[in-house]
């Protein structure tokens, strides 16, 4: 009797599954006849002709641009451009950029560009292009707009915090990104990496080897300048990640299912062998250039010296569509290696540095050896001269005390505090020298040096 009950009741909830199930699939099939007849209504009815690929091309566009600003469907022609921006040339302006509040919002511009010549920033907002309002356009038909041949000219509308809105006569040129470049700032290496496509990892173990082969043991530690990097490929960012980690995990992904959770770990030898680092970071860096600071930061590898980054925290995987082009799809959030999301929040640096510019004022400094009847120093050779008497009165006047030369930290003897203005987006469009952020790291590597010589030599 009780083996005819369960069979009655495993029957029973296959039955309520079953039909929870046939209940979903005849919505899906009311929700795709309902996008059926709109399709038809704007396909006979529409004030122009419209032929059935732009029709459906806008559609698949809709639904992915809904979904997040990361997701997107890529034509065939989009889906080339794609390929060739990740094997390191392509043809544009020089910006990443995304969409916020119905604007197109700049997340960095590339070195040595055109939009970086012409002082595009990270954080801008493209309002018009060409006196075209964005508003209302997806990522993709903005995009579009931006492109076009090779010499010709687009304007486009900028708003920059409180300023007025402005307009940048921009060229289009073919844009030959070199993912990194290298140069010594005394005894410390410096690399920048602008984005991560298929070079990088090859250009940075060039770096390392060409700043090695100048400094030899001279060299005291590197700066890594990920400022205004807004990411590229996550097998990109796991390789440079490696390069200075001898072990644990870098970074881990999880999708929505439990199966498509990943880890990627280090494996031993560090590009650097052990030398100090300080990574630069701003809220340019994004992505792929999150992954490298957090993991190098988590494993406590580097100093992270700057401002927050921008907060992606999200891996998009390319799928191609056979015959039309592919589409951009969010697939997982990625996490760094002590378990933390940093979507929408970012990569605290630990050591924060503003942006700011450096203005060298006239020099009002007064010493010892400026004043008159000085002492002289028995280290120099010369004999005291004890008759020596200063040409003004010793004592000091009734009702005074005696003054001494302004003491370094007095107000005469402070440099004035670093300019708010934010300077150029990256470091490439300024001078090292005018560069706040990276004199600061330069500083913190340089007085690491001599604090661990003077702990060696006692």
């Amino acid at each position: 009797m009780m083996k005819g009950r369960a069979i009655a009741l495993t029957c029973t909830l296959f039955l309520v599954s079953f039909g929870a199930a046939a209940d979903e699939n005849a919505d899906t099939y009311r929700q795709l006849k309902l996008f059926g007849d709109v399709f038809e209504r704007v396909r006979a009815d529409y004030v122009e002709q419209v032929s059935d690929q732009e029709l459906i091309e806008a559609a698949i566009r809709g639904m992915l641009t809904d979904l997040d600003p990361h997701s997107s469907y890529m034509n065939a022609e989009e889906y080339k451009d794609m390929q060739e921006q990740t094997r390191g040339e392509f043809g544009g302006l020089g910006i990443q950029v995304t969409m916020e509040e119905g604007y197109v919002k700049v997340v960095a511009p590339i070195d040595e560009t055109p939009a970086a010549r012409a002082g595009i920033k990270s954080g801008d907002l493209i309002s018009h292009i060409d006196g075209e309002s964005v508003l209302g356009l997806t990522l993709d038909q903005a995009v579009d707009l931006l492109r076009g041949p090779i010499d010709s000219e687009v304007t486009i509308t900028v708003l920059r915090g409180s300023e007025e809105p402005f307009d940048v006569t921009l060229v289009r040129d073919i844009i030959k990104v070199e993912s990194v470049r290298w140069r010594t700032e005394g005894k410390v290496g410096y690399v920048r990496i602008t984005q991560f496509n298929e070079q990088t990892t090859v250009g940075l173990e060039e770096a390392i080897a060409g700043i090695e082969a100048e400094l030899g043991t001279e060299l005291v530690g590197y700066v890594l300048d990920l400022r205004n990097n807004p990411g590229g490929l996550l097998s990109e960012a796991i390789s440079v990640s490696d390069a200075f980690l001898e072990r644990g995990e870098i970074v881990s992904t999880r999708g929505r299912h439990e199966e498509d959770m990943q880890r990627y770990n280090a494996r031993p030898g560090d590009l650097a062998k052990g030398m100090p680092i300080v990574v630069l970071i701003n809220d340019g860096s994004a992505s792929a250039s999150e992954i490298v600071a957090g993991a190098l930061k988590d494993h406590q590898r580097a100093i992270l010296m700057g401002t927050r980054s921008f907060g992606k925290g999200s891996v998009q995987t390319i799928v191609p569509l056979p015959g039309h082009g592919a589409m951009r799809l969010t697939t997982s959030r990625y996490y760094t290696p002590s378990g933390v999301s940093i979507q929408a929040t970012g990569i605290e640096p630990d050591i924060e540095v503003a942006l700011a510019t450096i203005e060298v004022i006239e020099s009002t400094e007064r010493h010892e050896e400026d004043l008159r009847g000085i002492l002289t120093n028995p280290g120099d050779g010369a004999e005291e001269d004890e008759d020596a008497m200063p040409e003004e009165p010793a004592e000091p006047e009734a009702g005074t005390e005696p003054s001494e030369p302004d003491a370094p930290g007095t107000a005469e003897g402070t440099p004035p505090d670093a300019a708010a203005e934010e300077p150029a987006a990256a470091e490439g469009q300024m001078g090292p020298e005018n560069d706040y952020q990276l004199q600061r790291a330069l500083d913190l590597l340089r007085g690491y040096a001599l604090f661990s010589q003077r702990l060696q030599t006692e």
